[in-house]
């Protein structure tokens, strides 16, 4: 069956079910608001957050737009193996980051951001590298889910692609703005509720309608080899092993994973991450089953868009009701990403810019929410202008995941090893981000020796991941002996044929290089740090006079 008819509402009946949705939103976060607003409950709800509202935001925020689309594209490109090393690998690294986040909130329990705690472990260098790549990383997540919805909206309305933006936009924007990080989370749980029904419902609809097994079965035959095959190198290679590498990235660099796990109950953490892992890889995995439907079914994407996947799928396969209940569901998974980054966004600000160097210690709370505040209103901006280039989704996910590569192994270094410096981490990233450029733009042609040593530099950055997964579940001695054995198997395995993949190759670049450069520096200054400094260095901005009562 080759592009079945596309269902589309009518003008009247899109703006209908918008509106329907986010004033519903709007009203729900308006039972969070609070006259006196408190900066520690706007930025992490004063780190008091439940199980259940904790695991449920942890969930959704995860489940971003990339998540609908990028494992539906997944599915339609490798075929069987496709839906599994999108969702598999992104609920294992929900999972890595637990035992990491355990430290995290030992060392400070009063943090609101992970680059204040490096502010506090390094200074304000450290601090600032976070901060700028959080920073890009969340305008980047919020053009990607801006240009989902406006994908949604072109394909199932005659309205235009740059309309749906426009409205979703507006429509985070207006009930972000006020409570913060608290609205969040809070429409996050009713948000992951609804996105279970996918799971349970809207998927198993559509492989009926769409002919079920007997469907599938006939398409095998227009599949090539590598589509058919469950353990398929090329998509490891291409798919598997980049996103992987990404998404642990993600896990430790992006700051809405960070602000969840600095606001949940420390007591609470470990659960949280296990229940969140369980939800995205069940959801996630069945969304990447319609883009393999898609391929079995031989569907071409529209205008040649692998974006459109997913809203044709269900234009095609389900009813008006259902295809209405579909359209909100992906609308609501996407605005609680959103949302989640413009919290990030203003925590940021608010923490690391104003609150921890350009306040110098005498914030003023009231100037922190008008900041946090105008940040949320202009990366809206900032992003709906980005999401009208209309870029490759699965693209910018693993770019920017390979770029926050950089960063993974000195930010841990730096919260377990005392002998890591501000100079180390700095340096550090500033190397890594330079060979991941060269290697990811093809800045040198990748033959001879130049490509022997990139590859050797990302065997290191391989064993790095192992090593730090090891580490963070079986401690130190099995780290280090998982991560140099994974060293050696990759500098062998990879020489002379990993230049053929430079997505990987520069995500592992990145990896390697930034350990061996923080590793080297670090050994050389014979200076230790006490990590009890951490803890008394990071305070509630409440519990901090204000200007006017240090005047006085």
């Amino acid at each position: 069956m080759n592009d079945p008819a596309i269902f589309q509402f009518s003008t009247l009946t899109v703006i209908l079910l918008l509106v329907g949705f986010y004033g519903a939103t709007f009203l729900m976060s308006t039972f969070v608001n609070q006259k006196e607003e408190n900066v520690d409950g706007y930025m992490v709800s004063s780190g008091r957050v439940g199980f259940g509202i904790s695991a449920a935001s942890m969930t959704a925020t995860w489940i971003w737009a990339a998540s609908f689309y990028g494992a539906a594209i997944s599915g339609y490109n490798y075929g069987l193996s496709g839906p599994l090393h999108y969702g598999l690998w992104g609920a294992l690294m929900i999972l890595f980051i637990y035992p990491f986040g355990l430290r995290f909130r030992q060392l400070a329990p009063n943090a609101h951001t992970l680059a204040e705690v490096m502010h506090a472990r390094h200074g304000s260098g450290s601090q600032m590298i976070l901060a700028i790549s959080n920073l890009l990383g969340s305008v980047i997540s919020l053009m990607v889910n801006f240009t989902a919805a406006g994908a949604l909206v072109s394909v199932l309305s005659p309205l235009s692609f740059q309309t749906g933006v426009l409205i979703a936009g507006v429509g985070v924007l207006s009930y972000t703005l006020w409570s913060g990080f608290r609205a969040s989370i809070l429409t996050d749980f009713a948000q992951v509720v609804a996105m279970m029904g996918i799971a349970v419902i809207i998927i198993p609809w559509v492989y009926f309608n769409a002919g079920g097994a007997d469907a599938l079965r006939e398409g095998m035959a227009q599949v090539t080899a590598e589509q058919a095959d469950f353990f398929s190198r090329t998509a490891i290679l291409e798919q598997g092993a980049p996103f992987f590498v990404a998404v642990l990235a993600y896990a430790i660099g992006n700051q809405t994973i960070a602000q969840r796990l600095f606001a949940v109950r420390q007591d609470l953490i470990k659960p949280t991450f296990i229940t969140a892992t369980l939800g995205y890889g069940s959801i996630v995995i069945g969304l990447g089953m319609l883009g393999m439907m898609a391929l079995f079914l031989g569907v071409q994407p529209m205008n040649g868009d692998v974006n459109n996947i997913i809203p044709q799928m269900a234009s095609s396969y389900l009813p008006p009701f259902m295809i209405a209940l579909f359209f909100i569901l992906v609308i609501g998974s996407l605005s609680s990403t959103a949302d989640s980054d413009l919290s990030a966004l203003s925590a940021i600000m608010m923490t690391d810019v104003y609150g921890r160097n350009l306040a110098k210690g005498k914030p003023d709370t009231k100037k922190m929410l008008l900041l946090g505040r105008a940040t949320m209103i202009v990366a809206t901006a900032a992003g709906l202008i980005f999401a009208s280039f209309s870029l490759d989704i699965l693209v910018m996910l693993v770019f920017v995941g390979a770029l926050w590569g950089a960063i993974v192994f000195p930010v841990i270094a730096s919260c377990y090893w005392n002998r890591v410096t501000n100079a180390a981490f700095v340096w550090a990233v500033a190397v890594a981000l330079l060979l991941f450029c060269v290697v990811r733009f093809e800045l040198l042609t990748m033959t001879g020796f130049t490509a022997y040593f990139f590859e050797i530099v990302a065997g290191v950055g391989g064993g790095v991941v192992v090593g730090l997964m090891a580490f963070g579940f079986l401690g130190r001695t099995m780290g280090l002996l998982v991560g140099v054995i994974g060293a050696v198997a990759g500098c062998w395995y990879f020489a002379g044929f990993l230049r053929d993949y430079p997505v990987l190759l520069a995500s592992l670049t990145a990896y390697g290089s930034s350990t061996i450069v923080c590793v080297a520096l670090s050994l050389v200054v014979r200076r230790e740090f006490d990590f009890d400094l951490i803890s008394q260095r990071i305070d509630n901005f409440e519990d901090i006079p204000e200007p006017e009562a240090l005047k006085g």
